[in-house]
């Protein structure tokens, strides 16, 4: 887990953070952003905003948590817009200020909470986290097609599969998410836009590891949807 409290949450992600930023895993996002002008759903502790300024692009970022609006800060500067918001909430000042930003893509990325928020715990199979991931891809989704100036929307996050069976992942990761977070949503996506990258490690590296997890891998699972009408 990614911490219990806000606290852990954030400390996790300095020094998991790092790591990314220092395999280039950012950045490799941030150069598949399609537009200029990109609103980013949970900017965590700014590594993800960071590489979306120094593409050039405008960004404006949200998170729920001041903690994290805070270490963004110190990452940009003022060469980003962050707003303290819940995608699941937004009052009318917070809407009008994204509608204002007239962004032309959204972007989630590794969406994540600490535990006293996702209700996750060690003995739970990690189903408690699908579940707020689920819910929130749906949130941003909705909120992406709510803004007629968006035409596409980014979503990444952590796996684990099989590096052989990636096309077939593919595939999957395209129903999953057409099925899913797109489902009467005006956003299409097909197997040319879903992309996974090796992360570092090894799943069966772990102690023990099950015999089925021989040649499983950790990866970033990438989708870019399309606006279709």
């Amino acid at each position: 887990m990614s911490g219990r409290s806000v606290a852990e949450f954030i400390a996790y992600w300095e020094d998991e953070g790092q790591t990314y930023a220092r395999h280039g895993d950012y950045d490799w996002m941030a150069g598949l952003v399609p537009g200029a002008r990109v609103l980013e759903i949970g900017c965590g502790v700014g590594f993800a905003t960071q590489a979306l300024v120094a593409r050039g692009l405008a960004v404006l970022a949200i998170d729920t948590l001041p903690e994290c609006l805070a270490l963004t800060r110190q990452r940009v500067g003022d060469a980003a817009t962050l707003l303290q918001a819940d995608v699941e909430a937004l009052d009318a000042a917070q809407r009008a200020a994204i509608e204002a930003f007239a962004p032309d893509c959204v972007v989630c990325w590794l969406m994540g909470a600490p535990a006293e928020v996702t209700g996750a715990s060690a003995s739970d199979g990690g189903q408690a986290v699908a579940a707020y991931r689920e819910r929130l891809h749906r949130a941003v989704a909705g909120l992406a097609a709510s803004l007629p100036g968006v035409r596409a929307l980014h979503i990444v996050d952590r796996t684990a599969i099989p590096w052989q069976a990636k096309d077939i992942g593919r595939d999957t990761l395209v129903r999953y998410h057409l099925e899913r977070t797109f489902s009467g949503l005006p956003f299409s996506a097909n197997r040319n836009n879903a992309i996974y990258r090796k992360l570092g490690g090894n799943v069966a590296q772990l102690a023990k590891p099950h015999p089925a997890l021989k040649h499983v891998v950790p990866t970033l699972a990438s989708l870019l949807a399309i606006r279709s009408t």
